[in-house]
């Protein structure tokens, strides 16, 4: 199955351009927190993106359009550039998959804040709590386009959006559907920006994935959205072909609720998964985009599994992780970093981790520290949660 048609917004900005020259160059865009009250926190910066103003809601009622959460803006935003970009126009029928674990937690926050601040006025209360259910975007997303088809979500922790574009595919390949729009999305909250924090999990230095003296990860928020399509469909209609959904691989390891499994076992099986379904092996690999957090023990057990995956072809595969410019994008995470990978297939570059100094000893492949241009073929990109959800997605570069 091809993609034909890719939307994304982040901290770096909104539209392919914008995203794919950060992440060519290796640019930051962490910022103090402006969205919520960080003063008592230890952490006090995130990836925020710049929701625009003119948020396509195409055909939906003006109320409905009024009342859209951050999250509902930001795939709005993402979908709209994919939907122009694959041409598509009056498609009365579009399966949908998306990828999430916040969803609608803005509207979740104010729902417990009046309930504190006003317990005895309802008012208003019974509409948060229908809005804050996680399929509340993607029906906006389905209103403002004006179709109709199955809506799945996906809330299976960081490897939501990779779980979500693979599942697409593979209602493409097993010919159940010919087109499905996927992808991933989640806004930054205080719950979740709070509770990384208490779990001490936020960098108070910088994001620095593989960094022998890493300390936590960042946040950001953004979502990527994708057309994928079946080739005979893509080629049909005389769509461009962007690249091609190669391999879709998952595991879990049932480790522990929040710290991965040290040796890397599931991921390790995960990446084997995808090759396999790619029909290719390490040695064609030619860069990972790592899920690397920048935690001390999220980065370790990755690069065992990726040394257990690859063996001795390690030492030749680049690796590098994009969260160390627009932060870790939980739910929206696997999706962007899928776009990244097509980015970096069609301008045949590496991502840059500029920040990053000594490389943890187990990192038995090169890290990519500063840009540079390479002749790629195949991409895989990791993405792992909590709970011990592993996902990887391999795309492969279409002329």
């Amino acid at each position: 199955m091809v993609v034909t048609g890719v939307g994304v917004i982040t901290g770096l900005g909104r539209g392919w351009r914008e995203n794919s020259e950060g992440f060519r160059t290796g640019r930051a865009c962490f910022r103090p927190v402006t969205l919520f009250d960080v003063s008592r926190r230890r952490a006090r910066l995130a990836a925020e993106a710049d929701v625009p103003e003119d948020v396509a809601v195409g055909r939906l009622p003006r109320r409905r359009a009024r009342a859209l959460d951050r999250a509902a803006k930001l795939l709005l935003t993402a979908a709209e550039e994919a939907w122009a970009q694959a041409g598509l126009d009056g498609l009365r029928r579009l399966p949908v998959v998306l990828g999430t674990t916040s969803g609608g937690m803005e509207l979740g926050e104010a729902y417990y804040r009046h309930a504190i601040e006003q317990p005895d006025c309802n008012h208003g209360q019974a509409a948060r709590v229908l809005r804050y259910l996680s399929q509340t975007q993607p029906m906006a997303l389905a209103g403002a386009f004006g179709f109709r088809g199955p809506i799945t979500i996906i809330a299976n922790a960081c490897a939501s959006g990779a779980n979500a574009v693979g599942h697409a595919a593979g209602l493409i390949r097993q010919g159940r559907e010919e087109i499905v729009l996927t992808g991933g999305y989640d806004a930054l909250s205080e719950m979740v920006f709070s509770g990384f924090d208490c779990l001490q999990a936020l960098s108070v230095t910088s994001c620095r994935p593989f960094d022998a003296q890493r300390d936590g990860l960042a946040l950001g928020e953004g979502a990527a959205v994708f057309i994928l399509e079946s080739e005979a469909r893509a080629r049909a209609r005389g769509a461009a072909i962007l690249g091609e959904v190669a391999g879709y691989g998952a595991a879990t390891d049932g480790h522990h609720l929040t710290q991965p499994q040290p040796e890397g076992a599931a991921a390790a099986a995960s990446m084997r998964a995808a090759c396999a379904d790619a029909g290719i092996g390490p040695e064609q690999v030619n860069y990972i985009n790592a899920h690397g957090t920048g935690t001390p023990l999220n980065d370790s057990a990755e690069a065992n599994a990726i040394s257990q995956w690859a063996g001795s072809f390690a030492a030749r595969i680049p690796v590098s992780s994009t969260k160390a410019g627009v932060g870790h994008l939980l739910g929206a995470a696997g999706a962007v970093e899928a776009a990244v990978s097509l980015m970096a297939l069609r301008g045949q570059w590496l991502p840059p981790m500029p920040g990053v100094g000594e490389p943890d000893a187990r990192c038995q492949f090169p890290l990519v520290r500063e840009p540079a241009a390479a002749a790629l073929e195949y991409v895989l990109t990791n993405s792992f949660g909590f709970g011990g959800a592993n996902a990887t997605l391999i795309f492969k570069k279409r002329p």
